[in-house]
Order: structure tokens, then C-alpha cells, then sequence
């Protein structure tokens, strides 16, 4: 039987929005935002993912800002692969976020390919 496979998406622009509208709210989904504020899931409520694909440029905590978070050492999700999503292509920026841990950068719009290229990648990754 085949593992199920959960998948965070996080995008402030309401037509690409998956699962959460900033990378606070990704923070909070993850059990990693901050425990004092009242409307934060409880601890049994945290989701468990497998990836986490994060646009850039979000209000509040840009993608970046939620990568090194995630990849902090002391994270429980520090292996979980992150995807950066961005629809400007600033080499510093794509290079910062490979260095500081994402798994992949990929240029908005995706295209399909652009999703067999991640999922390729992926694979290639877990074996």
C-alpha cells in the first residue's frame, strides 16, 4: 500500500491559494507558530507534510522567511523538503533560498512540465 503524501501550499493570492494565505498561518498548520496566540491549532491538530511549496512574496513572512524557520536544527521538520515559488527570477534571491535549504525554486506560472519536473526531482530525492 502506498504512503499518503501531504502536501502544504502557501500563497497569499486567492486563485493559487491551497491551504494557507501566509507563511504565519503555514507556521501555525505546522504545530511552529507561536503557542501563546488563542486561534492557533492545538497540538493534535498539527498536520503531518511530506512538502511544503511556498511562494516568495507573501505580507507578513515571505517564503524565504518560512524556509529558514523550517530548516532551523532545532525544527521537527527540517527534512521535509520546501519548494520556493516566485514569478521574478532575482538569481541572489533563488541562490539564498538553494543555500539556506530549499529543495527546488521554480518560476511562476508553472507549467506542467514544471510539475514533472518537481515530481521527478522528488523522486529522485527520497530514493
Amino acid at each position: 500500500m502506498e504512503e499518503e503524501l501531504h502536501v502544504l501550499a502557501v500563497d497569499d493570492n486567492l486563485i493559487d491559494l491551497t491551504t494557507a494565505e501566509n507563511g504565519i498561518r503555514a507556521l501555525e498548520y505546522l504545530g511552529l507558530g507561536d503557542p501563546q496566540q488563542t486561534d492557533s491549532p492545538s497540538t493534535n491538530n498539527v498536520i503531518k507534510v511530506n512538502l511544503i511549496i511556498t511562494d516568495y512574496c507573501m505580507p507578513g513572512m515571505t517564503g524565504f522567511e518560512l524556509l529558514k524557520i523550517v530548516k532551523q536544527e532545532s525544527s521537527n521538520l527540517k527534512e521535509v523538503p520546501v519548494v520556493i515559488l516566485s514569478s521574478e527570477n532575482i538569481p541572489t534571491r533563488i541562490n539564498k533560498c538553494l543555500a539556506s535549504g530549499a529543495q527546488m525554486f521554480m518560476q511562476k506560472p508553472l507549467k506542467l512540465s514544471d510539475v514533472e519536473k518537481l515530481k521527478c526531482h522528488l523522486l529522485n530525492c527520497r530514493s
